[in-house]
C-alpha cells in the first residue's frame, strides 16, 4: 500500500479542475503544477468526512453527503494546519521551497485546498510529498496530476511511496503493471459485496470442477463489462449498478434455499459478472489508468482482481469441505450440512438486502 518511479500508477480523468469530481472516502486527488518560473500550484481534494477525521473537525452532513459551507469557514484554520503539516514542496536535496497563503474552499461533499511554492531560489529537480489520509490509514492514496490538462502526468501515492519527482521521467512498463496488479488483489478483498456474492454462490460446492466454471464465468463476464465501461464504450451509472450488484447478492443467497445444483449455477454467475464488472470499473476509475499504458494497466487489474477471488474461493470451498467431514455422521460419505449453507445464506441475504435498500435511497 517501493519508491515512485517504481510505482507510479495511474490517471482519474479530472475534468479542467478538481472540483469536477466526486471525492472518495480514503482517496485525496491533488494536481500539481510546475510554472516556468518555478512555481509549484496545489490544489488538493478531501472527502469531507476524512477531513472531519483527520482535523476532529464537523464540517461534513453524512445524511446529505455533502459538507456544510458555513462550517467550511469556521473550521478551515485546523483543516488547514492539518494539510499542511502534511505535505512539503522541495528541491531534490531537500530545501524548502516558500509556500504562499493557503486557502480552503467548500466543494460539494468535500473540500479543495489551495497554495503556491516559490521555488526560485531551490536547485535541481523539485520535490512533491505527502502523507494526507496515508499517515493514519495504510490502505489511504492520493492521485497525482503533475500539471495541466486531462492528459498530464499522473501518479499513485501511498504510505510507502509519497513523493513525486515533477521532472521524473515516466514509470516503467514493469512498474506499472506491478501497481495495477497489487491494487487489483487490494480492490477485491475490500470489495465485502463481491465477497459476499463469490461466497453466496459456492455455499454447496462439494466438487472441484462446477467452482472452476463458476469462477472462470465470472472472470469471463466481468472483464467484458470491465473493459467496457473503463475505455467508456459503455457507461452505466453507479445509481442502477450498485444496487443492482447488492440485488444479485440476495438472488444468489435465496437461490441456495431453492436448489443443490451447482452444475448450471456458472450461467447465473455469468449473467450478474457482468454487473459486477461495472463495479470493479466504478473502482478503476477512482484510481484511473495510465494514458501511456491503458492496456497493460487494465489487465493487470483484472488479472489481479481473479487472483483475489481464486483465494477467496480456496479458502471458503476446502474450509466447507473440512467442515463436511467434521460433522458427518459417517465419515466416509460426508454431505454439506443444510443447516450451515442456510445459516449463512441468510446472513448474506440480509446483507444483500441492506446494502440494496440503503444504495437505493442514497442514489
Amino acid at each position: 500500500m517501493r519508491q515512485w518511479r517504481r510505482l507510479v500508477a495511474g490517471a482519474i480523468v479530472f475534468g479542467a479542475t478538481l472540483a469536477a469530481q466526486a471525492h472518495q472516502v480514503n482517496l485525496s486527488t491533488a494536481r500539481v503544477t510546475l510554472s516556468g518560473d518555478r512555481s509549484v500550484t496545489i490544489e488538493l481534494g478531501l472527502k469531507g468526512s476524512d477531513a472531519d477525521r483527520l482535523a476532529s473537525t464537523g464540517i461534513f452532513d453524512a445524511a446529505r453527503d455533502r459538507v456544510e459551507p458555513a462550517l467550511v469557514k469556521a473550521s478551515a484554520a485546523r483543516i488547514i494546519a492539518y494539510v499542511t503539516a502534511h505535505i512539503a514542496v522541495t528541491g531534490a536535496g531537500g530545501r524548502a521551497c516558500i509556500p504562499g497563503t493557503p486557502a480552503l474552499a467548500p466543494d460539494g461533499d468535500g473540500v479543495i485546498f489551495r497554495n503556491r511554492f516559490s521555488c526560485r531560489d531551490v536547485g535541481g529537480d523539485i520535490v512533491y510529498r505527502s502523507t494526507v489520509l496515508t499517515d493514519t490509514d495504510p490502505a489511504a492514496r492520493q492521485v497525482v496530476l503533475i500539471g495541466e490538462g486531462d492528459n498530464a502526468p499522473q501518479a499513485l501515492l501511498d504510505r510507502a511511496n509519497t513523493a513525486v519527482t515533477l521532472s521524473s521521467p515516466a514509470p516503467s512498463l514493469l512498474s506499472t503493471v506491478e501497481r495495477y496488479l497489487v491494487t487489483g488483489i487490494e480492490h477485491i478483498f475490500l470489495g465485502y459485496d463481491h465477497i459476499a456474492f463469490l461466497v453466496a454462490v459456492v455455499l454447496w460446492a462439494e466438487r472441484l470442477v462446477p467452482v472452476i466454471k463458476i469462477v472462470t464465468a465470472f472472470t469471463i463476464s466481468h472483464s467484458i463489462t470491465l473493459s467496457l465501461a473503463t475505455l467508456n464504450v459503455v457507461a452505466i451509472p453507479g445509481t442502477f449498478v450498485e444496487p443492482a450488484i447488492a440485488a444479485s447478492i440476495v438472488y444468489v443467497a435465496i437461490e441456495n434455499f431453492l436448489t443443490r445444483n451447482i452444475d448450471g449455477r456458472w450461467r447465473v454467475t455469468f449473467a450478474f459478472g457482468l454487473i459486477h464488472g461495472f463495479g470493479f470499473a466504478g473502482a478503476l476509475r477512482d484510481i484511473g489508468l495510465p494514458t501511456s499504458a491503458v492496456a497493460p494497466a487494465l489487465a493487470a487489474f483484472n488479472v489481479g482482481v481473479e487472483i483475489g477471488q481464486v483465494a477467496i474461493v480456496s479458502v471458503v470451498v476446502p474450509t466447507l469441505i473440512a467442515l463436511d467431514r467434521f460433522i458427518a455422521v459417517d465419515h466416509t460419505k460426508p454431505a454439506r450440512a443444510a443447516i450451515l449453507v442456510y445459516v449463512v445464506s441468510s446472513f448474506i441475504a440480509v446483507l444483500g438486502s441492506c446494502w440494496f435498500l440503503t444504495r437505493v435511497l442514497n442514489s
